[in-house]
């Protein structure tokens, strides 16, 4: 036994031996096995969705139609005048290409430079007017640049015209428009006791049995001042220089 045990030794190393030295070489044998096997035509599975295709194409910018403007100017000489409330006046004019030709031909070809643009506001309250018997009149010197401009009157119940015109240096005033003539509307109850106010004079005189709101107990004190009138619906100023004209 004890003789045998050395050979047996001997041939476990050199096993061990041949499976160090032989194991790469099956390793490398197995590898190239497998890449010789087919691979499979589909390597994995997808899914998509069922559906038309439809082509898209590039963007397009939206135009919307251009909005009109109304234009700045018409071509057309005209000047207007409007009662804003019992203080104020509201004028607009437009002055056409023609006018000024006008102006110039008569005045000469420096006339319009050397001149600037005046409103001359007529106070012609109870007068037919005819351009020359106002009761009184304002000049305004208005900017060249400019087709309106708002007028302080500070008379209520008044009658009022105005003029677009050119001054010269001298103070010679040229009218070249003339407005509408318009009425401010009044600051205060009517004195209006007629006939045709009188039911609404019984209607308020009644008014104490009524409940009102805030506002009525001034409206009662001064319809007791006034005996009752109620104020009526509206009709359609610098210092102010008589007009001695004829």
């Amino acid at each position: 036994m004890n003789a045998f045990f050395p050979w047996l030794m001997l041939a476990l190393v050199i096993l061990i031996g041949a499976g160090i030295f032989l194991l790469p070489a099956m390793r490398r044998r197995a590898a190239k096995k497998v890449e010789s096997l087919p691979r499979p035509f589909f390597l994995e599975e997808q899914s998509k969705e069922l559906g038309l295709y439809i082509p898209v194409s590039p963007a397009q910018p939206i135009q919307m139609p251009a909005e009109p403007e109304l234009p700045r100017n018409y071509g057309v000489d005209r000047m207007v005048l409007l009662a804003r409330d019992p203080s104020w006046l509201f004028a607009y004019w437009e002055i056409s290409a023609t006018k000024q030709d006008e102006f110039t031909g008569s005045y000469g070809p420096d006339a319009w430079l050397s001149t600037h643009p005046v409103l001359r506001v007529y106070d012609v309250t109870g007068v037919d007017f005819n351009g020359k018997n106002a009761n009184s009149y304002i000049d305004l010197h208005v900017d060249k640049h400019v087709d309106n401009w708002h007028i302080e009157v500070g008379e209520p119940d008044r009658s009022f015209c105005v003029d677009l015109g050119r001054m010269f240096p001298d103070g010679r005033f040229i009218t070249l428009l003339r407005s509408n003539i318009v009425t401010t509307p009044r600051a205060s109850l009517s004195d209006r006791l007629d006939e045709e106010w009188m039911w609404i004079e019984g209607l308020y005189r009644s008014i104490g049995r009524v409940q009102y709101g805030t506002s009525s107990p001034l409206i009662i004190e001064e319809l007791a001042l006034r005996k009752g009138a109620l104020p009526l619906g509206v009709s359609s100023p610098g210092q102010w220089l008589p007009t001695n004209e004829n």
